[in-house]
């Protein structure tokens, strides 16, 4: 039976770091460091396309032929939607002992730049839709499986994916260590910036490496709520209002003509009344300097297609002064049937403290509420801004060196996730300062990339057979 985190070896409250070490090192007798090398599917391993069926069954129905149709794009569109098949096929797999808590979806795509709410750029993990306590390594093979899917995609050959792959969990290790040796407060206050990516690629990069990141810093800098408000908004009978583009954007008159607008209106602004209860006393103070203009149901990603999520535009000062944010729905983390359940009641509050808990800076309007829907049901959201100084890598443009680089980041970046949370000594023990578990993590993601490969044609297979719908819209 896998082994429930709640059960995981833990220090006693305010160990000392021998003892914290002597547990990390106890670890690697329970489960040594070269097992987890293996996978290997069991022979009554649940059918993948099962798990995303049961999945699509709470979610809009009108919206799951798009998540489909972009899961079909390639083996890595479908490693992005299939966070919960990878869930189910770790829990059968070696495990430390040791937890943190886990993005629980830490595929290369949800490392980004970020803004700080001092204004600073910042690289950071984005989404914690799936976060929940449990073994820290399972998010180092998600990172480490999706680098090898991109690299395939890219053509890279064996030795190039194992080179990126080893470099990625080494920077895991080694990073892991440092902070297992720094004070609770530097650890704490330990991030990466935009200075620090620059500095990074000067050493590291050659000249086009080093524009293409300048460019992506430039364009991650006009991604706000003004970009957003000139692309969706516009002037309908004299007042500001969000411009359909259906079936990926759909304003709530239009999607629900038959409902009083003034009723849904109300039901918007005590959603946002309530849901600023959750942010500190200055932060609520702003929101409520903004009144709402309209709200529209959006589509977003590729795992979270289906999901209701709703973009919210408000405005300030005057017209040209707008604010959206994103209220997403939250269900229970895929993770919960294989390490348990979350301590908080309110999903949407499950990812907003496992954002805060992992991120070095989190945005001044992530917060989180309950709604009971027009269809009477009640559901969790967790609410951000919906643009914010955001930038995403593109995989397709990168070479070895570059994915390298970038894998090295991602490392880093969440080892100090996982050390703000779980006992950095003991898993820094644990890792030790050898590359046996680089190695055997560069034999798993091989393995489950070729997993990957199979259930992606698996689904293929089966829109094609008609026993899934999918259509094909422009990508996330």
């Amino acid at each position: 039976m896998p082994q429930n985190a709640t059960t995981a070896m833990r220090s006693a409250p305010h160990a000392t770091p021998k003892e914290r070490a002597a547990l990390g090192k106890e670890a690697r007798r329970r489960s040594p460091r070269s097992a987890h090398a293996v996978y290997k599917p069991r022979p009554n391993r649940p059918d993948p396309l099962a798990i995303l069926e049961a999945q699509s069954a709470a979610r809009v129905p009108e919206l799951v032929p798009i998540r489909y149709g972009r899961m079909t794009e390639s083996p890595f569109r479908f490693y992005r939607g299939a966070a919960a098949i990878m869930a189910s096929d770790l829990a059968d797999t070696p495990r430390s002992g040791l937890t943190a808590q886990l993005c629980g979806d830490a595929h290369m795509l949800n490392f980004r730049l970020l803004a700080s709410p001092e204004r600073q750029l910042m690289f950071d993990i984005n989404d914690f839709d799936e976060t929940l306590p449990g073994p820290w390594e399972w998010d180092v093979k998600r990172l480490s499986a999706s680098l090898v899917i991109a690299g395939r995609a890219n053509r890279f050959d064996a030795a190039e994916r194992a080179r990126i792959v080893s470099a990625t969990v080494r920077s895991y290790r080694e990073a892991m260590i440092r902070f297992a040796s720094m004070r609770n407060l530097d650890v704490w206050y330990a991030k990466i910036n935009v200075d620090r990516l620059e500095a990074l690629a000067a050493n590291r990069l050659d000249k086009g490496g080093q524009e293409r990141l300048a460019r992506a810093i430039a364009k991650a800098r006009t991604r706000d709520s003004l970009q957003a408000f000139a692309k969706v908004a516009g002037t309908v009978d004299g007042r500001t209002r969000i411009v359909a583009d259906p079936p990926l954007l759909v304003p709530i008159g239009d999607l629900m003509p038959d409902v009083e607008r003034s009723a849904l209106e109300r039901q918007f602004r005590g959603l946002i009344e309530r849901y600023g209860r959750t942010l500190v006393s200055d932060r609520r103070t702003l929101l409520e300097d903004y009144r709402l203009a309209d709200i529209a149901r959006k589509v977003v990603g590729v795992g979270s297609v289906g999901t209701r999520c709703w973009i919210i535009l408000l405005l300030g000062r005057d017209d040209q002064d707008p604010l959206f944010l994103q209220a997403k729905e939250a269900d229970a983390s895929v993770l919960a049937e294989h390490v348990g359940a979350s301590r908080y009641r309110n999903q949407g509050e499950r990812v907003v403290s496992g954002q805060r808990l992992m991120q070095a800076t989190s945005d001044i309007f992530l917060g989180w509420e309950r709604v009971d829907g027009i269809d009477g049901k009640q559901r969790d959201f967790y609410v951000r801004q919906l643009r914010d100084w955001k930038g995403i890598a593109i995989p397709e443009t990168m070479g070895p060196k570059r994915m390298q680089v970038f894998g090295e980041v991602c490392g880093e970046t969440l080892a100090r996730g996982h050390a703000r949370s779980g006992d950095r000594i003991a898993i820094a023990a644990y890792l030790g300062n050898g590359n046996t578990f680089d190695r055997a993590l560069v034999a798993f993601a091989e393995k489950y990339a070729d997993q990957t490969e199979r259930d992606h044609q698996a689904l293929v297979d089966a829109v094609c057979a008609g026993r899934l719908p999918a259509e094909e819209l422009p990508s996330a």
